[in-house]
């Protein structure tokens, strides 16, 4: 298990929004904590201790009058540490190159990969040659619906789409890509709890790393996720951490995961 930070950027500004909440109508969200801080802030803090994998997720879309000042915080972020983060949020195989050359290790895709709700293989087979595979993280966040499965969602974790997240799905999108992010959408920012049936199914999962984000709260959660997650998942943690305005101490979270990362 390793830890993974993350940058969200929403209207131009580095936030910690509830996930279910995000709307593009009127560009609203209901955020847990806005910080006065640009991204090349958190960059250097997390380039300080030598954490890299973490994401960077542009929340506004590309017709938001806030998309632009959401990219400039990205590009400056990933500039400040080239190389070690991804970047996510309305990528496309057009687009892509922009953030790799400002120091992207991995495009984070979701919407660009599905359309009507199912896989769109074109698209897939179209930024998989454009950045290659060994630089393609794959976004399979996820909502459980009424008849208890998990499906993936998209634009923004708006929309649902007609697949449904398991072992097959990842195995087919294995082939694609070098890693998986997938956030408990219903748990994200809530401050609930991780979402434990969903971290034991993806435990099941060995072939390509899997980085789990949801409802992470307090050190009991950290503990859940080795155990359920058989110690094979990373792990993001955000609303909660003392550097978004949590009670989770950075410094412990950290030597709690790296102890965990030694086993």
């Amino acid at each position: 298990m390793e830890f993974r930070p993350c940058i969200d950027i929403h209207n131009g500004k580095i936030k910690q929004i509830v996930g279910s909440s995000l709307c593009d109508d009127k560009n609203q969200a209901e955020e847990n904590f806005v910080s006065e801080q640009d991204g090349a802030f958190y960059a250097d803090f997390y380039k300080k201790d030598g954490i890299k994998g973490g994401h960077i997720i542009l929340l506004n879309s590309k017709d938001s009058e806030y998309y632009e000042k959401t990219k400039e915080q990205a590009l400056l972020a990933l500039r400040t540490w080239p190389g070690g983060f991804q970047a996510g949020g309305g990528m496309t195989a057009e687009n892509a190159e922009e953030f790799l050359d400002a120091g992207a290790s991995h495009i984070i895709v979701t919407s660009y990969v599905f359309k009507d709700g199912q896989i769109n293989y074109r698209n897939l087979e179209k930024l998989q040659k454009a950045v290659g595979k060994e630089h393609l993280v794959i976004d399979l966040s996820c909502r459980k619906r009424e008849d208890g499965a998990y499906y993936v969602v998209t634009d923004r974790w708006q929309r649902f789409t007609k697949q449904k997240l398991g072992e097959p799905l990842l195995e087919e999108f294995s082939a694609f890509c070098d890693e998986f992010l997938i956030h408990a959408v219903d748990v994200e920012g809530k401050a609930s709890g991780v979402d434990r049936d969903l971290i034991r199914m993806l435990a099941r999962f060995r072939i390509t790393p899997i980085t789990y984000a949801g409802g992470v709260t307090a050190m009991e959660d950290l503990d859940m996720i080795k155990t359920c997650g058989k110690n094979r998942l990373n792990v993001t943690i955000g609303s909660a951490l003392d550097l978004f305005g949590g009670q989770l101490s950075y410094e412990k979270v950290l030597e709690k995961i790296r102890a965990c990362e030694e086993e």
